[in-house]
């Protein structure tokens, strides 16, 4: 796996060529495996003999992962993604409560005001560049990471920061110094957080879940705690960035399709699960364990061996959604659905927020600005150097009536 990421499509192509599983070598020259093919990950995301647990993860339970590993986190974290059977039931029960289809529906009016008031400082922010704005800086970004640090309790100082940690801890090529720096700075911000809500609790989640208590009368270990929230302050903005980010790229770069939408042909829902399937926010996430050697589509995957869950590559596998798959079509009809906000046990449990989130922006941004177009070439977007994250690191827009 190439460290600094870039767009994946064509090297998911060659691979997803010769089979819907590969082996795979993760930094640090960490043995691994990567699964491609879009029937293949849907078994593998629900098989009940692989699990998310590092205990399952033999290189770092022989002592073969070192401090600093730039994927460590992903394996290390205490939470509902490293969480298996029934500690994963009672984590994902605890945090459930606040993604409930009323709870999500609630936030829409904050969601649409946030949105128009993010428009607002677009425009201004074209006014002050010769028309050309970064819209990922002043619109994607701040959008969804408002939302779920309003739903944490998390002050509006940290949130740069926590964005700026947040890309350290899913880049795939830095050192250990600077990924062991990262993770030990969003520990202490998320830590004083806590303690905060713990002082004085609020009407928001870090709040409930630190009052919460199952029915034996167990707590969240604060290690949970910290890692629930560094997993949602993440998992919570990241995704929703890119999704919005690729489906304007998408939308720019096939105006054929942003007619369709803008004459009623199709939905702006119709572009957000277009755009997750054919340019998911994930590229390759980080990990799964089988617990006994597996055989997926002809590949065994040795016990205790990582395995990189490849939704990009997924959702474009021509053997699943068709001889057209790499096309952008907003009226796609296939019955195959994508699988980029995950299947099984872990499905992503803020999908309905995400989903809303993207679809406002989508909305409001083009309603306004119908004309808006990128202000440089696809081939000049610099990509995420990361092989977990699938997007750009700018959009320079101009944000046209």
């Amino acid at each position: 796996m190439d460290p600094a990421g870039g767009c994946p499509h064509a090297a998911n192509a060659r691979l997803l060529a010769e089979n819907a599983v590969a082996a795979v070598v993760l930094p640090g020259d960490v043995q691994g495996m990567a699964v491609l093919g879009h029937d293949a990950l849907k078994e593998f995301l629900a098989h009940p003999d692989v699990a998310k647990g590092a205990g399952h993860f033999t290189a770092l339970q022989d002592g073969g992962i070192p401090d600093g590993w730039p994927l460590k986190t992903f394996a290390t974290v205490q939470g509902m993604t490293t969480a298996d059977d029934a500690d994963h039931r009672r984590l994902r029960s605890l945090v459930s409560k606040a993604f409930t289809a009323r709870r999500v529906e609630e936030l829409r009016p904050r969601i649409e005001t946030v949105t128009a008031q993010l428009l607002d400082r677009l425009a201004d922010a074209a006014a002050a560049g010769d028309g050309v704005a970064d819209l990922r800086k002043h619109f994607a970004l701040p959008l969804p990471m408002g939302v779920i640090c309003e739903l944490l309790g998390v002050d509006a100082e940290y949130q740069d920061r926590l964005h700026h940690l947040s890309n350290q801890i899913v880049a795939t090529d830095i050192g250990p110094e600077q990924a062991m720096a990262a993770n030990r700075e969003m520990v202490a911000i998320l830590a004083t957080v806590a303690a905060t809500r713990l002082e004085t609790p609020g009407d928001d989640l870090t709040s409930a879940l630190i009052a919460a208590r199952e029915e034996d009368g167990d707590r969240l270990s604060q290690h949970e705690l910290i890692g629930t929230l560094l997993l949602m302050i993440i998992a919570g903005h990241e995704t929703t960035l890119n999704l919005i980010t690729n489906a304007v790229r998408g939308l720019c770069a096939h105006r054929d399709q942003l007619g369709l939408v803008q004459s009623g042909k199709a939905s702006w829902s119709d572009v957000v699960e277009e755009t997750l399937r054919w340019d998911s926010p994930v590229s390759f996430f980080p990990f799964r364990y089988p617990t006994r050697d597996i055989t997926l589509d002809g590949t065994v995957i040795p016990k205790g061996t990582p395995v990189l869950a490849g939704y990009s590559a997924a959702g474009r596998d021509k053997a699943a959604h068709g001889p057209d798959a790499d096309l952008f079509d907003v009226t796609r009809t296939a019955a195959t659905r994508h699988l980029s906000l995950g299947h099984g046990p872990h499905y992503c449990l803020g999908s309905p927020l995400a989903r809303m989130e993207a679809t406002i922006a989508l909305e409001q941004l083009f309603t306004r600005f119908p004309e808006l177009d990128l202000a440089v070439t696809e081939e000049e977007l610099p990509r995420h150097r990361s092989f977990v994250g699938n997007s750009v690191q700018e959009l320079p827009v101009r944000p046209v009536a």
